[in-house]
């Protein structure tokens, strides 16, 4: 069978991350979300996703094919009922459809003809930003599960102080010597050739993914995922960073999503309370207005290839945009449109030839060619974000 994994209602409330890529490609847990689905199905996934994002992201159509929305998580009971998809049935979960079953030759699909399996059990959905940290407590859980089931870890290094050891598993080639890891609040995952460094304090739950880094003396609060190739330091509360991010030094940093190829500088803080302590609202781009998200604790949106300069302030629920420069003194405002330049005082436009010039710097370190595909993805962003930049 073939699974084709589409992006569904939830993409706008998924903005900025998936600005650059399909809800597919959002990383909760240890995995992306095609990941989990492909671990769990035994086979690869393709995508439905917007036309200027298909051509890195391109959907591979058969004569029989099971669409499934890609803002759900899968566990084994909804991928026995997905494999079991038979022509015309679809697959609810309350009023959203989870998967159906179409043929190539179908362009129009009438569920009104289709027969309705309600799925009542216990599944994991990414429909709003705050969703990817606030959730990702479970899909750590749930992560770990499936990747260690009938596995053996590596042997944890006796220099290490250990609490609950049977929930901690290390992969190979990742080094860490001298630290404290404390998985009795949820496990600890550590990728292959990952490395925290002497004197890191680590609670569960909590991902380090491949060939990332935590640096010397850190702090670190579950559940909080560094994404592949990250590097992180200081002191991180309930935060993912999806992969190729850095926040390397000092700084407190909660609550909070960071992108890919995204950079916080030394000493940068984030506020994660209000100070009257009330709810948090975050910037909705559908509203185009600030919306409630029913959390007391909220941080730091941002999205791929922004930057903020040294000692930057972001006040409580700041959502930053694709390809920002952040920089100077006082809080900036907590919307910061993509392809913004400043700070507090105010901001300009920051022109592609410029962003993209950075980009190329920051990829090729890591030996990943920016290419015409990623430049056409960030050209449309600009465009299609103008409207929220002073002019």
């Amino acid at each position: 069978m073939n699974y084709i994994l589409f992006d569904g209602p939830s993409r706008n409330n998924l903005l900025p991350f998936t600005f650059t890529r399909p809800v597919a490609d959002i990383r909760i847990g240890v995995l992306t979300i095609r990941e989990k689905w492909e671990h769990i199905l035994g086979a690869t996934t393709t995508t439905v996703t917007e036309d200027y994002l298909s051509e890195k992201f391109p959907m591979v159509e058969m004569e029989q094919n099971i669409m499934i929305n890609a803002s759900f998580c899968p566990n084994t009971e909804l991928a026995n009922l997905i494999k079991d998809l038979k022509e015309d049935q679809a697959i609810y979960c309350g009023e959203d459809i989870v998967a159906f079953h179409t043929l190539e030759s179908q362009e129009d699909i009438d569920f009104d003809t289709y027969k309705a399996i309600e799925y009542d059990g216990n599944v994991l959905q990414i429909e709003y930003t705050w969703d990817i940290f606030s959730k990702n407590g479970e899909a750590i859980q749930n992560d770990f599960e499936l990747l260690t089931s009938n596995r053996e870890s590596q042997e944890i290094p006796i220099s290490n102080n250990v609490i609950n050891p049977e929930q901690i598993f290390i992969e190979e080639g990742a080094k860490l010597e001298f630290v404290t890891l404390n998985a009795s609040s949820g496990p600890i995952y550590i990728g292959k050739g990952a490395e925290i460094m002497e004197g890191s304090i680590i609670r569960g739950p909590f991902a380090l993914c491949e060939h990332a880094t935590v640096k010397l003396g850190a702090k670190i609060y579950g559940p909080t995922t560094i994404g592949p190739y990250s590097k992180v330091g200081g002191e991180v509360n309930n935060s993912v960073l999806f992969g190729y991010s850095n926040k390397g030094h000092d700084g407190f940093l909660g609550n909070s999503v960071i992108g890919e190829w995204c950079n916080l500088g030394a000493d940068s803080n984030n506020s994660n309370l209000k100070n009257n302590y009330a709810e948090v609202r975050l910037w909705d781009y559908q509203t185009e207005g600030f919306a409630k998200t029913g959390l007391q604790f909220c941080g730091l949106m941002m999205g791929d290839h922004s930057k903020c300069g040294i000692n930057t302030m972001f006040n409580t629920g700041t959502v930053v945009g694709v390809s920002a420069n952040v920089f100077g003194s006082g809080f900036p405002r907590n919307f910061i449109p993509s392809f913004s330049w400043g700070g507090y005082g105010g901001f300009t436009t920051y022109l592609t030839k410029k962003a993209f010039e950075v980009a190329k710097i920051v990829m090729e370190r890591r030996e990943i060619e920016f290419t015409e595909q990623d430049a056409a993805i960030l050209e449309h962003v600009f465009e299609t974000t103008k409207q929220y930049r002073p002019s």
